[in-house]
C-alpha cells in the first residue's frame, strides 16, 4: 500500500533518469507513519548476489533537496533479516547538492544466493534536516560525568 505524503511535507524535486520501458513508481511510504521512503530497483536484467557478494543498484532517480536537509539510505529491515542483504555503506549520504542517480550499494551477508529483480524494494530513504557546525577551538572541553570514556565504559 503506498500513501501520500504526510500534511507539512518537505518539497523534493525528483528527475526519473531512464525513461524507457515501464516506469517504476516513484519512492514512497509503505504506510502513513513510515519515516522512509522505499527505493525500487531499476534494473533491466536480475541481479544476483552470492554470500560476501556486493553490488551497486541504481533506483532511476535524481533528487533535488532543498539546502538544510539531506536524505539517507537505509538497509530495509525486513529483507536484511530474511536474506541477510544489507547496506555496505548504511546510511549512505545523499548531499543537498547531489543531482546524480540515487544508486544502493547492497552486499550479501547471508547463507544464500539473493536474486534482485526490477522493481524490487531494496532500501528506503529518510529525508532529514542538516545542522551545520562552527567550529570554536578551545584548550580544554567543559567536563562531564563520563568524561573519555567509551567503547563499553558503561560494562556489560
Amino acid at each position: 500500500m503506498n500513501v501520500g505524503p504526510p500534511t507539512g511535507a518537505v518539497k523534493v524535486a525528483i528527475r526519473r533518469v531512464r525513461r524507457s520501458g515501464h516506469p517504476l513508481p516513484l519512492p514512497s511510504y509503505a504506510t502513513p507513519g513510515a519515516a522512509g521512503l522505499d527505493l525500487y530497483a531499476d534494473i533491466e536484467h536480475p541481479l544476483t548476489l552470492v554470500p560476501g557478494e556486493r553490488g551497486l543498484v541504481p533506483t532511476g532517480v535524481a533528487i533535488a533537496l532543498p539546502l538544510g536537509y539531506e536524505a539517507q539510505v537505509r538497509p530495509r529491515s525486513g529483507w536484511a533479516w530474511r536474506t541477510g542483504v544489507t547496506l555496505l555503506n548504511a546510511p549512505g549520504t545523499i548531499d543537498a547538492d547531489y543531482r546524480g542517480e540515487i544508486q544502493v550499494v547492497l552486499i550479501n551477508l547471508g547463507q544464500e544466493p539473493v536474486t534482485i529483480h526490477r522493481g524490487d524494494r531494496i532500501a528506503q530513504l529518510v529525508v532529514a534536516p542538516v545542522s551545520c557546525v562552527e567550529w570554536s577551538e578551545v584548550e580544554e572541553l567543559p567536563l562531564t560525568q563520563r568524561g573519555e570514556g567509551g567503547f563499553g565504559h558503561t560494562g556489560k
